[in-house]
């Protein structure tokens, strides 16, 4: 303790400074966690996924990012610009691009006067992805594109999104090759959205909700599966493994919500979709559907609606640890564990039912049992913080899992954009190959903060290895941080 003595007060200063911006960082990541800060984090991510042209100022804050797949569509002599990349790579997804947005416009829904200052990002973000998703759906009658990229090719390059070289195939459905899942993921994610525009831009809204019909209209009228229409185009990258009736569904239910038709609510009960289920993803909707309808029942009293209830109420059962019915898997560390691959977006999209089923819940007092468990809307909230605070950094590795957020986060991602060297600094090209012995296999840390990622996440014991190539646990996806952003308002709100 010399060094504090008589003659060293500078020193002291100094020690005092770092100690308390230490304490500051250590009390955010591993103590009550900033979720304002994660909440602005998790929106500016999607700049960095955006394609198409990229603004320049206060509405593009990855500065390294800039525009690319500028000739999207015209093979198809169509203009297929905008949207968003869908994860680490350079391609266009629209499955889970519209799941995506779809998500994003319900936290908009459900969490508006919470989202606060970051309302106007969300619908920003919202409307980058549903400008392209309208594009998709009116460029030719008849026709529903659905991707633009040949995903094997790309997968063999590691470039920037600026200098893609690869072919950008342009992917449809159509009567005779029929995508109802992909179709009503897309008619889901309009509808949504002519709800978050519905008072800041009419125009807009009716536009949405006008194509989201026809939309609709298609996945019904012509029934199968995009997978199979075309393979290895979307497969394994992005098959509809559940099948294609939890999206008539997804999609029946938000058009419902959007015009309380009651067509579409007697076109839901006609799918006869009853199966209990314990996952949600882009790829499976059926407990989203339920929380959705559920609302009808738990917020407006309508007891036509209790059968979709009880199903919301099956889900949570399935998903809560103490409950005798739970067939979800908790880490040592308490994270919900689904798949070994890119946990972290189920753990999300989870979370996101889990707060928002809490949020009906308190509205009407409402308490269910799962056996001898009695559930409150406090239960769903703890398990719902509890998967959030693990996100942000409270667990065993005091890992947060969100760059940029806290000071210990991933550094390794496994993105291209965000691995090699910005434009702006290295105007020339890499190559397709080019930047794998240089950015991809090297242990250094990205060249380019992406800012709120949230990636993959740990294994079953916790661990992260933090490695580029480890796609499984280093990649971070929209539909990740789109489930959050609700999550992160909820709780900020209540700060």
């Amino acid at each position: 303790m010399a060094l504090f003595r008589k003659g060293s007060n500078f020193l002291y200063l100094i020690f005092v400074f770092f100690s308390f911006t230490f304490l500051c960082n250590w009390e955010i990541v591993e103590g009550k966690p900033n979720y304002r800060d994660a909440l602005a984090k998790s929106l500016i991510f999607f700049q960095g996924q955006r394609s198409g042209r990229i603004p320049k100022g206060a509405g593009q804050e990855i500065t390294w990012r800039a525009s690319s797949g500028l000739s999207d569509g015209q093979s198809a002599h169509v203009d297929l610009t905008g949207g968003y990349y869908d994860a680490g790579d350079n391609i266009k997804f629209n499955f889970p691009m519209a799941f995506t947005t779809t998500m994003l416009s319900w936290g908009a829904i459900e969490y508006g006067k919470r989202l606060g200052p970051q309302l106007p990002s969300t619908r920003a973000t919202i409307r980058w992805a549903t400008d392209y998703l309208l594009k998709c759906a009116r460029a030719t009658p008849g026709r529903l594109y659905v991707g633009v990229g040949d995903p094997n090719s790309d997968h063999k390059c590691w470039e920037r999104p600026e200098d893609m070289d690869t072919p950008r195939t342009v992917y449809s459905v159509s009567p005779n090759n029929p995508g109802s899942d992909v179709a009503g993921e897309t008619a889901a994610a309009l509808a949504a959205a002519s709800i978050v525009f519905r008072r800041v831009d009419p125009n807009y809204s009716k536009l949405l909700l006008r194509t989201a019909k026809s939309v609709m209209k298609f996945a019904v009228g012509y029934r199968g599966s995009y997978s199979d229409s075309l393979g290895s185009a979307v497969c394994p990258f992005y098959c509809s493994y559940s099948g294609y009736t939890d999206e008539l569904l997804w999609g029946a239910s938000w058009l419902f919500r959007a015009t309380n038709d009651v067509s579409y609510l007697n076109f839901i009960r006609s799918l006869g979709a009853n199966e209990g289920t314990d996952i949600f993803s882009w790829d499976d909707k059926y407990a989203g559907a339920r929380v959705l309808l559920a609302r009808r029942n738990l917020v407006n009293h309508d007891p036509k609606f209790q059968s979709f209830r009880q199903q919301a109420e099956d889900f949570m059962c399935r998903i809560l640890p103490n409950s005798p019915y739970s067939s979800t898997h908790y880490t040592p560390g308490g994270l919900m564990y689904k798949l070994s691959e890119s946990n972290l977006q189920y753990v999300t999209s989870i979370t996101f039912l889990l707060t928002t089923y809490s949020k009906f819940m308190a509205t009407s007092k409402h308490t269910f049992n799962c056996g001898n468990l009695m559930v409150t809307s406090k239960t769903l909230r703890s398990l719902a913080r509890k998967q959030v605070d693990y996100i942000l950094g409270d667990n065993p590795m005091k890992m947060s899992y969100m760059v940029g957020y806290g000071t210990n986060y991933p550094r390794r991602v496994h993105h291209r954009g965000s691995s090699l060297p910005s434009v702006s600094v290295h105007p020339q090209s890499f190559g397709c190959g080019g930047g794998f012995q240089q950015f991809f296999y090297t242990p250094n840390p990205n060249k380019n903060i992406l800012t709120g990622a949230i990636v993959g996440g740990p294994n079953q014991n916790d661990f992260f290895p933090d490695e580029r190539t480890d796609y499984s646990h280093s990649e971070p996806a929209t539909y990740i941080n789109a489930a959050i952003v609700g999550p992160l308002a909820y709780f900020a709100g209540r700060n």
